[in-house]
């Protein structure tokens, strides 16, 4: 049952809530858990010893190397008969995550989604367009059934087949969209390729997820499609999507549904809690979860959590939006890099299509990165035709690795590719290419 008032709670109401479902929780996992009973014996902390929500940081980690080790159902603290959906990861570095849910699970789940299409913009009754995928991946079922949970009439299109997609945006004229940024991107330029303004639609809201993306995309989504886009977080082994989601009042900050999940931000170096307003870690505690409960789950995702309440009048914890992935983190002769900040400068270029590349090589003992971006037919019109050699685009090459090299602190080399020939993304995108494993020694 979608309860908004939750969303205002009084801080004390809502910690004293959280401890309560966190007792519950701990006691759960060391009773019926063996890796969380042998995690926390190692540790030498029993539920009893947390007396209060700081007390958190007695307990052990977990992290997504545990999951594979106790696939796929050594986690799970309910008889796998009254589990009634598992989801998981794509197994790509080999075994996947996997998660299940009870019926309360999913009601729980639903419910939490369905809030945050409302923080988003949605309301009963939309048209609701989900070009998220179905399937193991959590993101297109979790918008779902929370879209359904509100009332909304969904359209599970899920991802690809574009010029469909088109169609049915058309012909269907849905208020709200959900999809990657990438995505829902390439349905915008696919319609201007069409001939057809991205802008004449009806779209009002767009939730966008499931890849770390930046400012200057949620400025281009918005600009090419008339929409106001709202950052969504989630992850499958945490819960989904619905973790956390910004407010069409403010766009400032995700509000993490603390009523489900206790999070906080580590050094990812030394484990050590840091203060608000300092990134980190991101880090989270199920407090409802009953199949999969997690505890102090590292989630590789990079953030910092607001001092001050938002203007919109919730109450709950802010997160900032994810800076990138420690996954996705490359260091290149010894300084972190994340694509979001390629990304950024990407996009603010007016010469320049919103798609990259970033490929990593290992020249001798060094890492070299080339970053691969589009020229716009605008600007190849004004240059009179594809010439790298031309002052047109000499001058464009300049541009970029001086404002990369500002950004991201070291000199990278710059690619200019034409219009169309960088891949279009119908999931997540492929922004990284690492080609240094290529160069390794035999």
């Amino acid at each position: 049952m979608y309860q908004p008032h939750i969303e205002t709670m009084g801080r004390r109401e809502l910690e004293e809530l959280q401890f309560k479902r966190l007792q519950q929780t701990l006691q759960t996992v060391y009773e019926k858990v063996p890796f969380y009973r042998q995690a926390f014996d190692l540790k030498g902390t029993q539920p009893s010893d947390i007396k209060s929500l700081e007390d958190i940081s007695k307990l052990p980690f977990t992290k997504k190397s545990d999951l594979r080790e106790n696939y796929p159902f050594g986690l799970f603290a309910v008889d796998r008969k009254e589990v009634v959906r598992i989801h998981g990861s794509s197994g790509t570095k080999g075994k996947p995550t996997v998660v299940g849910y009870t019926k309360q699970d999913i009601l729980n789940w639903s419910e939490m989604v369905a809030r945050a299409i409302v923080t988003a913009g949605g309301r009963p009754g939309d048209m609701f367009h989900n070009a998220y995928g179905y399937g193991l991946f959590t993101g297109g079922l979790g918008l779902h059934y929370g879209a359904e949970q509100l009332g909304m009439s969904v359209v599970p299109i899920s991802g690809g087949n574009t010029p469909r997609q088109i169609t049915i945006l058309e012909d269907f004229a849905p208020r709200g969209i959900a999809g990657t940024p990438s995505y829902v991107l390439n349905i915008a330029e696919t319609m201007e390729s069409m001939g057809k303004d991205p802008r004449s639609n009806s779209l009002e809201y767009g939730i966008f997820g499931a890849e770390p993306w930046s400012e200057e995309m949620r400025q281009t989504l918005e600009e090419k499609l008339a929409l106001k886009a709202m950052d969504i977080y989630g992850l499958s082994e945490v819960m989904g999507p619905g973790v956390a989601i910004e407010c069409i009042e403010a766009q400032d900050g995700l509000h993490v549904a603390e009523d489900h999940f206790y999070v906080e931000v580590i050094d990812p170096v030394t484990e050590e809690p840091l203060p608000r307003g300092q990134l980190g870690e991101l880090v989270f505690t199920s407090l409802t979860k009953e199949a999969f409960p997690v505890i102090r789950y590292r989630t590789g995702d990079m953030a910092f959590l607001y001092e001050e309440p938002c203007s919109c009048g919730r109450t709950h914890t802010r997160m900032s939006r994810i800076k990138g992935r420690i996954d996705d983190m490359v260091i290149i002769r010894g300084v972190n890099v994340f694509p979001s900040e390629i990304e950024a400068v990407i996009l603010s270029h007016p010469d320049l299509t919103p798609y990259y590349q970033v490929h990593i090589e290992r020249i001798g003992t060094l890492d070299e990165i080339t970053v691969h971006a589009e020229v716009s037919e605008a600007f190849l019109q004004q240059a009179g035709g594809f010439n790298l050699d031309s002052d047109h685009f000499r001058r464009v090459k300049h541009e970029i690795i001086h404002e990369l090299r500002n950004t991201l602190l070291i000199t990278t080399k710059v690619h200019l590719c034409e219009p169309q020939t960088l891949p279009r993304s119908e999931g997540k995108a492929v922004r990284v290419v690492d080609k240094r494993h290529l160069y390794q020694s035999i």
